[in-house]
């Protein structure tokens, strides 16, 4: 049954209120949390195994894998046709790039300040006084 969901065109099973998403319909659910495309781009499967599901679409062995290396189990079918989530996983994909995003942004504030104080050095001679 099609659902509506953040604008994305969703299937959801009426038995367990699972998800299937298409391929591009993972990256419209990150793209709903606000950041760039820069600040999602990262490596999406780790820890690849052998999925109990077959691929809806295909009827292929899907493939089971750490979403972007949290502890939220997806399955994907190997020839792009989409991945499936249990009941309530689009809710934690949100989340998880929601906290990726606060890493990111975190980190580079931390450069910048890194890259001031070593900017206040190297005007004070680099840290050595002078003296001997």
């Amino acid at each position: 049954m099609a659902h509506y969901q953040h604008g994305i065109e969703i299937d959801i099973c009426s038995g367990c209120n699972g998800r299937w998403l298409g391929h591009d319909e993972l990256e419209a659910l990150e793209a709903t949390v606000p950041s760039t495309p820069e600040q999602r781009r990262a490596t999406i499967q780790y820890s690849r195994r052998q999925s109990e599901f077959l691929c809806p679409v295909c009827s292929k062995q899907m493939v089971s894998f750490n979403y972007r290396a949290y502890s939220l189990e997806l399955d994907a079918c190997e020839d792009d046709h989409g991945y499936w989530l249990d009941a309530g996983e689009d809710g934690k994909i949100r989340d998880i790039i929601e906290d990726r995003v606060r890493g990111l942004e975190r980190a580079a504030s931390a450069e910048q300040s890194w890259g001031r104080f070593l900017s206040g050095l190297k005007g004070r001679g680099g840290g050595r006084s002078g003296r001997r």
